[in-house]
């Protein structure tokens, strides 16, 4: 599909928060999208950045969209973005997400939230917005997204994020707290596997599965050694289907398997070891080889998203706190990296970035998937 028509497809759709009742707007919306996400693939992280960005590259620009008035000003790009009705937006981008991506049986979708510390503003009582999040961790690529203005929020958000993805024949990971009654009910409802991460905030809970894994014969064990960032770890899994002695099994749809994960970290410098226990309830049956793989899937989410939209997109240090700002941008944000991780050079992607500030066919290239 040509650059123009993709973009066109996906947000053509999207209603301008503008009001045009004396034809004043010197820009259409599609455009100023396709300025924005053009910039930020070439490196670009605020509005006077992709402003200047527009200027330097209005040529190339006028190859899709006509800019007849030029290059919006940045302070026009922030008002507009602010306004934009960022569900809606979001909505377009997980509609199009969707239409790259097929699931596999048993791919782990993880689901995790993310502070983004630059989006609270002091003068107008707003707390900094919680992000949770959507993330295919095989195909590394970021599902959809909704936003909360509290941490404690994630537990009501988190049901509205799944019922809105296609999850089926996948498997579903989030941390402790997700593990409701209430998430488990929907993804089992929308044909998925769910592995729930048990800590203190559900003491009866953890202290059930402890009791059990005293009593009950394993099922299933699988160790497994990784080697990296200067620590050598061990994370041994092991895997009980008998539930038998798990008093509260049949309040948990689908619950299936609990799982423990015992880690022992070593290192590499100091000799220091470190050991920890973990624990999972889950609907799905299988090898303690494979929830040891899943669960140690989950964390792409950190590592391959929320790290690389900190460090590379400079999301944690945004001052973008108007309205809606800091969500679309965030939707925006991931759309970049999703054009960026699907360019097939095996480069970084501060790499890809760079590149595509300077060359205009490698930028054309990445906008094309």
């Amino acid at each position: 599909m040509h650059t123009s028509s993709l973009f066109s497809a996906i947000f053509e759709k999207m209603e301008d928060p503008r009001s045009n009742k004396r034809n004043t707007l010197h820009h259409s919306l599609v455009e100023m999208m396709f300025l924005v996400i053009s910039g930020v693939i070439s490196g670009m992280n605020t509005w006077s950045d992709i402003e200047s960005f527009g200027e330097e590259k209005l040529d190339w620009l006028r190859k899709f969209f006509p800019y007849e008035r030029g290059i919006p000003w940045h302070g026009t790009l922030g008002r507009v973005f602010a306004r934009l009705d960022n569900q809606a937006f979001g909505q377009y981008f997980m509609e199009w997400v969707d239409s790259l991506h097929t699931m596999t049986k048993g791919e782990v979708i993880a689901v995790d939230g993310k502070r983004m510390r630059g989006s609270y503003d002091k003068s107008e009582g707003k707390a900094a917005i919680h992000m949770v999040s959507a993330y295919a961790t095989d195909q590394q690529l970021c599902l959809g997204q909704l936003a909360t203005e509290a941490k404690s929020n994630e537990i009501t958000v988190i049901p509205e994020l799944l019922e809105l993805l296609t999850l089926e024949g996948a498997t579903v990971t989030i941390d402790a707290m997700g593990c409701q009654k209430d998430i488990s009910k929907k993804i089992v409802k929308k044909e998925a596997d769910y592995i729930l991460g048990v800590k203190d905030n559900q003491k009866g809970l953890l202290e059930q599965i402890e009791k059990v894994f005293t009593i009950t014969a394993i099922s299933s064990e699988a160790t497994s050694n990784d080697i990296g960032h200067g620590r050598i770890e061990q994370r041994t899994c092991s895997v009980i289907d008998d539930l038998m002695f798990f008093d509260d099994h049949k309040d948990w749809p689908g619950l299936k398997t609990l799982v423990r994960i015992k880690a022992k970290r070593i290192d590499k410098r100091t000799g220091k070891e470190e050991n920890s226990i973990r624990y999972f309830i889950s609907s799905k049956l299988a090898h303690a080889k494979v929830f040891n793989k899943d669960i140690r899937s989950h964390w792409a989410i950190e590592n391959k998203l929320h790290w690389v939209l900190d460090v590379n997109f400079k999301e944690d240090s945004s001052r973008k706190r108007k309205g809606n700002s800091a969500q679309n941008f965030g939707i925006i944000s991931k759309i970049a990296l999703t054009l960026i991780d699907n360019y097939p050079a095996k480069k970084s992607k501060p790499w890809k970035r760079l590149k595509a500030a300077f060359n205009d066919e490698i930028r054309e290239d990445i906008l094309t998937i």
